[in-house]
């Protein structure tokens, strides 16, 4: 395909409520990741709940990537407009709400209640607000695009996704370093405020006629056919290690950086990671689009394994770096074909339920690397830092080893 014959694919494509959307997801994930930058600082170390920073960002992390398997039913009931609008003002007030127990008049409102139940209930707003993003816009990358330009859109998306999550914490370092940590989720109130305007104004309701309507009831059924596949769940389960291992970067990074590295800017070191994706996803996707989907992914965990033992055996800023971008080659080794390999072990005429559940992982490894970054944090930060990423390692091990022993007793010769 010429360069000319691209740009007539990109212009002939998409409909313009496609590049709104995509622009409003850009702003978006960078208020997001800005957040997540530095939420587990902020909670330590300006809100004072020290002992419980990783697993309060956890549990906000997983709620934001689970919900959506309900989160899908509203988008069916009350169209996209709406529910993207509601998403973005439920954003703009969480944000805030949370970014008050940091300001220093907040103190009287965060008192009523306890600053940790204040805390809960501001995290489970946002989350829930959060939620509601991933079903619109995944919605309306497939409606506003042609058949034929469907798999480029989702490739804009993705890339608009891991430039948000690359800038995001640059800007977080900025408006920290200029204003305070809890400016920064002042900022991502306020831009969420102005995504909830800019789509009122500018986004197009799309027409969902066409598709099935989704009940509360139906989400349910799905999730028992899902569960009950041991073979598709437990493939699930095995691969939220591996996010495990990726949520580290937010949960247990930012306070290892400053507090044994002495190295404060540590947004710049999580910003490498969707660097690195960005750069190399299309790369290794080309690279490995004929091998077969099972060592791509054995590679990527390999890899993020490899990654957390060189942060642990080298305890230095630049092996830090070069441990985060390992990480990130690893995300992009898997990333082109986990689909393809989960789709695989979905029944033949259940693929499209089972792949709405794809995504769980990213929650499944959420929650117990909330809670395994505050164990290690303080068991071992002020006394041996390096077994941290040791124990993180062996992780990788177990998941490495894991994968392979279920492709082996469950693999299908001719597909995968």
């Amino acid at each position: 395909m010429t360069l000319q014959q691209r740009f007539t694919e990109i212009r002939e494509g998409f409909t313009s409520t496609f590049w709104i959307a995509n622009t409003l997801e850009l702003f978006e994930r960078l208020a997001f990741y800005a957040t997540k930058a530095v939420l587990v600082f902020y909670l330590a170390k300006k809100v004072g709940l020290n002992e419980e920073a990783g697993t309060l960002t956890g549990w906000f992390t997983t709620l934001i990537f689970s919900l959506p398997i309900i989160a899908g039913v509203f988008v069916d009931r009350y169209g996209f407009k709406k529910t993207l609008m509601t998403c973005f003002a439920i954003f703009a007030v969480g944000y805030f709400s949370i970014g008050v127990a940091g300001l220093e008049w907040g103190a009287s409102i965060t008192q009523v209640i306890g600053v940790r139940n204040y805390m809960i209930i501001a995290i489970v707003i946002t989350a829930i607000g959060g939620s509601l993003i991933k079903p619109c816009i995944v919605g309306t990358v497939a409606k506003t695009s042609t058949a034929e330009a469907r798999p480029l859109g989702f490739s804009i998306y993705y890339t608009l996704v891991n430039t948000g999550g690359a800038l995001g914490p640059i800007v977080a370092l900025t408006i920290r370093t200029d204003w305070g940590v809890e400016y920064v989720l002042i900022m991502s109130a306020i831009t969420s405020f102005f995504l909830f305007i800019g789509t009122f104004l500018f986004y197009k309701e799309i027409d969902n006629s066409d598709e099935k309507k989704r009940t509360l009831v139906k989400v349910f059924q799905d999730m028992v056919l899902v569960f009950k596949n041991f073979r598709f769940i437990s493939l699930l389960f095995i691969f939220g290690i591996f996010w495990l291992l990726f949520w580290q970067i937010f949960y247990l990074l930012p306070l290892y950086a400053t507090d044994v590295l002495q190295f404060t800017e540590f947004e710049k070191l999580e910003s490498l990671d969707a660097l690195a994706v960005i750069i190399l996803t299309v790369p290794m996707g080309a690279l490995l689009k004929n091998v077969k989907p099972i060592y791509p992914l054995v590679a990527g965990f390999m890899i993020a394994t490899v990654a957390w033992f060189i942060v642990g055996a080298m305890g230095t800023v630049l092996f830090v770096v070069v441990g985060v971008l390992l990480f990130g080659l690893a995300d992009a080794t898997q990333t082109p074909r986990f689909y393809d390999y989960v789709s695989s072990l979905a029944p033949k005429h259940q693929v499209g339920t089972f792949m709405g559940f794809a995504f769980l992982p990213v929650a499944l490894g959420s929650l117990p690397a909330g809670y395994l970054s505050d164990w290690l944090r303080l068991n071992f930060m002020s006394t041996n830092p390096a077994l941290m990423w040791y124990i993180l390692t062996g992780f990788g091990v177990a998941g490495t080893i894991l994968l392979m022993v279920h492709h082996s007793v469950y693999s299908r010769p001719s597909r995968i």
